[in-house]
């Protein structure tokens, strides 16, 4: 009778340095899930945690993520919390970036991080001008890249393609003036009476018709 083996056990392999970053950046104060989204980590994250997370995101050397390359907004009218606030983070001594996520509606504000980077004042300005998202603490909230008059915030899904108000100089007043859109038909109206509908031979097309008939 043939004798048996035990069978071999091979252990698992050994977590990535991806995997064993991610579970590092899972433990994080306010981390509320990871997920690995075109190569790079993502984290979702509380809206009252941001700020203590994005210090510990700077200041761990296991991350270090000197600058905020961006901030920006994503609208899903759908949802509750129809906002997304995306902080796109680079760590120039580590190499890597990462990219955290909180959500929020339209009256409910969110912590500037301004403290943790100052160059954040231009993002959070930029992601309210369009979106109309608040960020609590910041004390530089006004318009950046719309005029001071705009109404409304043009990225939001819901803002009319047209806007609410267009800009033109009045010569008479001598003054740019604001106005509600108008949609002007003029163009609209087509003549469909005019000799050049009818014509099936254009100017200069004649001597192809004459040598067409002669061969």
């Amino acid at each position: 009778m043939a004798e048996q083996t035990a069978p071999v056990e091979v252990p698992p392999p050994a977590p990535t340095a991806a995997e064993l970053f991610a579970a590092a950046v899972a433990t994080l104060p306010g981390a509320i899930g990871t997920r690995w989204q075109h190569g790079e980590l993502t984290v979702d994250a509380t809206r009252q945690s941001i700020v203590p997370l994005c210090m510990a995101l700077r200041d761990d050397p296991r991350f270090a993520f000197e600058q905020m390359m961006d901030l920006c907004g994503v609208d899903w009218p759908e949802r509750a919390e129809r906002f997304e606030v995306v902080y796109n983070l680079l760590s120039v001594s580590l190499n890597h970036r990462i990219r955290v996520v909180v959500t929020t509606d339209e009256t409910t504000p969110v912590p500037s991080v301004l403290d943790v980077w100052p160059a954040a004042t231009w993002w959070e300005r930029e992601a309210w001008d369009l979106f109309g998202i608040i960020f609590s603490g910041q004390p530089d909230l006004r318009r950046i890249l719309t005029d001071y008059g705009f109404e409304g915030h043009p990225l939001r899904k819901d803002f009319p393609l047209t806007g609410y108000v267009e800009v033109r100089y009045d010569e008479d007043r001598k003054m740019v003036v604001y106005e509600p859109v108008k949609l002007t038909q003029d163009f609209r109206s087509f003549d469909f009476l005019s000799p050049w509908e009818a014509m099936t031979t254009l100017p200069g097309d004649e001597k192809v018709f004459t040598d067409r008939a002669k061969s």
